[in-house]
């Protein structure tokens, strides 16, 4: 098994910066990408950002572009998403999830491995 390991959440003002982090453990040599969801009050959750384990791929939703960038250290097992002018409306969960497929998807259903999550507030 994998597990998978959030933290660095938080509340922060509109326009400020956060770093998260997921620390991988267990048998991370089955794990080849690794995506970042978040799942806002009420609503579905969906695909933040994902870096490539095998070859640095990374891939950012369209809402985030320019804003978040995802990053990882293999030594580390970790994943970062930085975050910077942050916005109400990433106000969210935020869960890390780990692959068995070596490409960036972006459906959470083509994710194995699951955090626990961690909370962003962003206020106005």
């Amino acid at each position: 098994q994998v597990q998978l390991v959030e933290s660095g959440g938080g509340s922060e003002q509109a326009g400020g910066s956060l770093r998260l982090s997921c620390a991988a453990s267990g048998r991370t040599f089955t794990v080849y990408a690794v995506g970042w969801f978040r799942q806002p009050p009420g609503k579905e959750r969906e695909f933040v950002a994902g870096v490539s384990w095998t070859d640095g791929s990374t891939k950012h939703a369209d809402s985030v572009k320019g804003r978040f960038t995802i990053s990882r250290d293999n030594a580390k097992n970790t994943v970062y998403p930085q975050m910077n002018s942050l916005k109400p409306e990433d106000t969210a969960v935020y869960y890390c999830a780990g692959a068995k497929f070596a490409g960036v998807l972006t459906g959470p259903r083509e994710y194995d491995y699951w955090g626990q999550g961690t909370q962003v507030t962003v206020a106005s």
